[in-house]
Order: C-alpha cells, then sequence, then structure tokens
C-alpha cells in the first residue's frame, strides 16, 4: 500500500464532521480558527475495503430491519486469533453501538445504584461520567508516574479492591498515556481482581493499536479464570477511523454474566447494530489488515517527528512516550501555569485545540492531549502552533 494516502489532507468541513465543525469548536473552544488536534478521531480516509463494501451494500435498495451474518462472527473471530492469539467461540460475542455505551451497559447489569465502581486515573473522561450518570460511586486507583510511564500503585490498587468494590473499569491500553500494561501487569491485576471477587470490564478499544515495540495482551486471554470474571469491550472504530458508523463488541465467556447483559440491553430496548455497521465491521477485520500495519508505520513516524520537535524546540515540556494508539500526552508542568492558563495560551496564542489533561482527572493537571493521527503538514502546524503558544 502507498503510503501516500495518509499524506492527504481531506477538507472535512460542512461532512458533520465533531472534530473540525466551525460551530461545535467555537462552543467548545470559543473561537472556530483553532488547528483541531483533540478528540480521537483520525484524518486518514478508512481502508478502501471497508468504503467497497458500504457502497456495494448501498447498491440494494432495500435497509430493513437486519441481523448480523454468520460471517460477521467468523471475521472477528479470525481477527482476535490472528492479530491476538485469542480464539474465542461466537456465543462469547454481543454487540453495541459503541464503548462508551457498553461500559452504560455493564455498570447496569453488573452492579446497583451505589455500589462502588473502581478506575485508575488519569483515564478516558467518559470513565467517571457514566460511574455518575448511574448513581455508583468513583473510586479511585490513581496512577504513578515512574521513569516517564504510568505504573500501577498495586499496594493501594489492592486496597481500593478490598473497600468493598464491585467492578473494576480497565483502560488497555490506556487513554491517555499509550501505555500498554504487560502480561505480568494484567495477571496480578487479575488475581486480585479473584481475591475480592471483582468483575474486570476491560475497555481495549485500542487494542488494534499497539506500535512495533509494544504487544497487547487482551486480559481476558491469559486464563480461564480471568475471562471468566472479564468482559471485553472492542470495536473497529478507533482502528479503522470508522467511529461515525457506531459499532462494538463485547466478549465474554462467562454465561451468567452473558445472560446479565442480555437483560440490560433488553432494558434499554437495544436489538443491534444497523446495516451499515456489520457491513463495515465485517470488511474491516476482513481487509483492513495492511492499511492497519501502513498507518502504524506513519503514525511511529509522526510520534518520533513530535518528540523530536518537542524535545528540541519546546525543552519546557515532555512527552510521555506512547507504546499504543495515535494520542500524545504531553507534560506541562514546568511551565508553572495552571490548567486554565495552559488552555489559554494554547487557544489564543497557539490557536490549537488540544484536549485538557484535567479531563481525565486526578494526576491529569499540568498536561494536555494531541492527536497525532494527521497528515505531517498538519503535525507540522500543530507544532509549530504548540511552540507559540508557549513563547
Amino acid at each position: 500500500m502507498n503510503k501516500s494516502i495518509f499524506e492527504e489532507q481531506i477538507n472535512r468541513e460542512n461532512s458533520g464532521s465533531a472534530k473540525w465543525d466551525k460551530n461545535f469548536l467555537t462552543s467548545l473552544y470559543g473561537r472556530e480558527d483553532v488547528l483541531p488536534m483533540w478528540v480521537a478521531d483520525m484524518d486518514f480516509p478508512s481502508p478502501e475495503g471497508i468504503q467497497k463494501a458500504l457502497m456495494e451494500r448501498l447498491n440494494h435498495p432495500i435497509f430493513g430491519y437486519t441481523v448480523p451474518s454468520e460471517t460477521v462472527f467468523t471475521e472477528i473471530q479470525s481477527w482476535l486469533k490472528d492479530r491476538h492469539s485469542w480464539q474465542i467461540d461466537k456465543k462469547w460475542i454481543s454487540f453495541s453501538s459503541g464503548v462508551v455505551s457498553a461500559i452504560g451497559t455493564t455498570i447496569q447489569a453488573f452492579t446497583n445504584p451505589g455500589d462502588k465502581i473502581l478506575l485508575q486515573s488519569p483515564v478516558y473522561t467518559p470513565f467517571f461520567d457514566m460511574i455518575k450518570n448511574n448513581d455508583r460511586e468513583v473510586v479511585n486507583s490513581r496512577l504513578i508516574i515512574e521513569k516517564d510511564r504510568f505504573e500501577i500503585d498495586f499496594n493501594d490498587f489492592e486496597d481500593k479492591l478490598k473497600s468493598g468494590v464491585k467492578l473494576f473499569l480497565f483502560c488497555s491500553p490506556h487513554n491517555p498515556g499509550g501505555r500498554v500494561w504487560t502480561k505480568d501487569e494484567l495477571l496480578r491485576i487479575g488475581e486480585l481482581c479473584e481475591k475480592y471477587d471483582v468483575v474486570i470490564v476491560s475497555d481495549e478499544i485500542h487494542a488494534d493499536l499497539f506500535h512495533k515495540t509494544s504487544k497487547h495482551y487482551p486480559i481476558g486471554s491469559l486464563s480461564g479464570k480471568l475471562a471468566d470474571r472479564t468482559v471485553t469491550l472492542m470495536a473497529p472504530s478507533k482502528t479503522f477511523n470508522i467511529a461515525g458508523l457506531q459499532a462494538s463488541f463485547l466478549i465474554t465467556s462467562n454465561e451468567g454474566l452473558q445472560k446479565k447483559l442480555q437483560m440490560a440491553q433488553t432494558k434499554l430496548a437495544f436489538h443491534g447494530l444497523n446495516i451499515f455497521a456489520l457491513t463495515a465491521m465485517e470488511a474491516a477485520y476482513r481487509e483492513g489488515l495492511e492499511w492497519l500495519e501502513d498507518m502504524i508505520g506513519y503514525i511511529e513516524e509522526n510520534i518520533k517527528v513530535a518528540e523530536e520537535f518537542i524535545a528540541a524546540e519546546i525543552p519546557s515540556l515532555h512527552v510521555m512516550h506512547p507504546e499504543a494508539s495515535y494520542l500524545l500526552w504531553i507534560d506541562c508542568r514546568d511551565l508553572g501555569l495552571t490548567d486554565k492558563e495552559i488552555k489559554d495560551r494554547l487557544i489564543h496564542q497557539g490557536k490549537l485545540a488540544l484536549e485538557p489533561g484535567s479531563k481525565y482527572g486526578p494526576g491529569g493537571e499540568g498536561f494536555v492531549r494531541m492527536n497525532l493521527g494527521c497528515s505531517r503538514s498538519v503535525l507540522m502546524d500543530g507544532l509549530n502552533r504548540l511552540k507559540l503558544a508557549f513563547s
């Protein structure tokens, strides 16, 4: 595949893009003339195989009620076996319109109002939102930084588990830090969750985006005991840049958990994915590997460019090297600025829209998240704006 497709600058204005819509940017950042490098949405065209499959389905003029074909299941199974060495049964799979929706479903399925749910901040913002919106209690075992990467404080983790936690919301690979957890870390998590009888809900939406120097292990794949207390959330959305099609799936080998999930979805009147979500999901896992490998290679080059630029041109900032995904977690604490001052500098001096670290909970203060899923020229524009913001 020609990597030049990742150099294309496709005009996404007036396409309903949340990332680029000027009115939406104004509502979020107070002005429309900022370069959007915030939400986890790449600017790359999705694989041709997905585009072709959707066009072929459009050629059929009827779009009635639909059910997933057998090939949707077999493509998911083949993908997980080939990419993650994880052999799963078809009956372990259920669908959801998105990972955030799936998080809400699991919270309602496995806990009751007032129950304690554990997370590890800083972490993907909807973890907090879904716990609070469902009237559950947030319990936080904050990640620590050692040698410029996130680590788990297992003493604190166990203390929090033993406080009566019912469910652990796990982010693997980690968003926003890009951390890929090791097999030993995952097994330790499983051991402790088994000890205190805690259900693990593992958000693995970035699972396919691990870099060449890393290896992602689905936590539910490591042992039968772990599989039996884990619900794994996955999707082709981040992997193949098709988030707008709203397609994800849940995996659990535990029949009891599966029944509770089905009951929760029934109460929510969720009956399955739409025609185009299923079509795109099947095509992604059947035909998307070459595109994915080329895209990851391009992202790795973008990360190298960004890290070298920041080290040379903005040495007061520090970067947490991502082991997965296209997101860069940038440490601005040495600037001595408040989060509001950092945001104001970025928006009004650099005209750059990034995600403020404070959104990700305790431990995110003084950081920002930058999306590198863009062409090299857009990246350089963003890096120069970042430099201008703190000049």
